[in-house]
């Protein structure tokens, strides 16, 4: 059982009970912290007899942000569950596939907690403490278990709130999923464990947003560049409430900070960070968009730069089961960036480990074309890539309203001929996941149709 992270919980109940604790913008409901204790015991009651014996079994459940995902998550800590929220657009039938993949104990069916096979022999974790279960694709595209204890988790959001300056006097801004790494640590644990409150936004639409600031005045927004870039855009709104804006999921552009700094007079602060660490780096003075950083280390943790430009975190908030960089309870973890570091400590991401490629018998780093060409003016993001085939196309996605012919004609003022895509691909915005992270799958399907792989393409 979640016994620090109820303990937490009762905590912020005794401070802050009759206080508001979640908006729901749009049914403009607003409810308390100790009616959504009142709403989760209602849930635990109507679903007893199936709780009982979910102790330390996984439960899987894909709910949009709303008290029931709290209702939910608060009963399952209560009954000695392991919670494994998932995307609420996740399909049924894909929910079930990971509930057999991870021999889940139950599935919420979006109206009933439905027990699995017990011939199916569910798991039950033994680790003391566990109470959660991050979902991460990583590079392979398939879910991969990170199992979590309620220390760990508050460890992460404690070194948020510290590094950021969030407490319970503000109103943070949802639109990011509560249940992915981003929204436990910024918004889900936040509520709980000190009592800073939420309000769920009506839709990741510009104006829709500027609405609900209008009426609720939120001060924090922890957001991904595709939502401020669309802000950035937008004419005749207004955020007048917001003090902190904060995005993370993708690296921002120096085109939409600067767009949003002039827009709304506020800086964006880029904040990096994995399902596996929590968070790793904030940009606190705003700049490092600006600059192509990502900041400094926040509160708590340590960096480690290795060879090859490895870098390694470590802080309490790290996974550690199944972790062999373990010391004393604290976990440590070796990222898929490469990266540097200044003086000062701030962080430059260059790309993913392992993005070498071979083009016509000659190594190529793609990392190296995507940092020269996020250099060329009126290009916003990039994604650089190949064709995987025999003749492994080089091609680069692009944000940019400038035509193609000028981009590549800028981009061979900057690297040799044979370094220069071959297939381009202009896009007003870049696809996300549910995770608001770049959908590659998408951009490389575009980009390497199988028909025309090897051919060249302007778009």
């Amino acid at each position: 059982m979640s016994h620090t992270l109820l303990a937490r919980w009762g905590s912020t109940l005794e401070r802050s009970g009759s206080q508001r604790a979640l908006i729901h913008a749009s049914t403009q409901e607003t409810i308390s912290f100790s009616e959504l204790d009142h709403r989760a015991k209602a849930w635990s009651d109507q679903w007893s007899k199936e709780l009982a014996t979910l102790s330390g079994k996984a439960v899987i459940f894909a709910v949009a942000n709303s008290s029931l995902w709290f209702e939910i998550s608060l009963s399952l800590f209560r009954a000695g569950a392991i919670a494994v929220p998932v995307d609420s657009a996740e399909p049924l039938s894909a929910q079930r596939e990971l509930a057999s993949a991870l021999r889940a104990g139950a599935l919420w069916e979006g109206d009933r907690l439905v027990l699995l096979d017990e011939k199916n022999s569910p798991r039950r974790f033994r680790h003391p403490g566990t109470s959660l279960i991050k979902l991460t694709s990583g590079s392979t595209g398939q879910p991969r278990p990170l199992i979590f204890t309620d220390q760990q988790l508050i460890a992460d959001a404690e070194q948020v709130m510290s590094t950021m300056g969030i407490a319970s006097q503000d109103l943070n801004y949802a639109l990011i999923p509560f249940g992915h790494s981003y929204g436990l640590g910024n918004l889900s644990l936040p509520l709980l464990i000190a009592g800073v409150p939420v309000v769920c936004g009506t839709a990741a639409l510009p104006r829709a947003i500027a609405d609900d600031f209008a009426r609720w005045k939120p001060t924090v927004f922890a957001g991904v560049p595709a939502l401020f870039r669309a802000l950035a855009s937008s004419t005749d709104l207004r955020l007048d409430s917001l003090r902190l804006a904060i995005s993370a999921g993708a690296p921002l552009s120096p085109e939409i900070a600067t767009a949003f700094h002039h827009q709304f007079g506020r800086r964006i602060h880029s904040f990096y960070g994995s399902s596996e660490t929590g968070g790793i780096t904030f940009d606190r003075d705003g700049d490092g968009a600006l600059h192509g950083t990502v900041g400094t280390a926040l509160d708590g943790v340590r960096l480690t730069l290795l060879s090859g430009q490895r870098l390694q975190v470590s802080s309490a908030a790290v996974v550690t089961q199944g972790n062999r960089r373990r010391h004393q309870g604290e976990g440590a973890w070796v990222m898929a960036d490469r990266v540097t570091q200044d003086v000062a400590g701030k962080l430059t991401l260059l790309g993913r480990r392992g993005s070498t490629v071979k083009i016509a018998g000659r190594r190529l780093e793609l990392a190296e074309v995507s940092a020269r060409l996020k250099k060329v003016p009126g290009v916003s993001e990039v994604w650089v890539g190949v064709s995987g085939t025999a003749d492994n196309t080089l091609g680069a996605a692009v944000v940019s309203d400038r035509p193609v012919n000028e981009l590549r004609r800028d981009l061979l003022a900057l690297l040799p001929a044979w370094k220069v895509p071959r297939k381009w691909l202009r896009l007003e915005n870049f696809p996300l996941t549910q995770r608001g992270k770049l959908d590659t799958a998408t951009l490389r399907a575009a980009l390497f149709p199988p028909a025309t792989d090897g051919a060249n393409s302007v778009r």
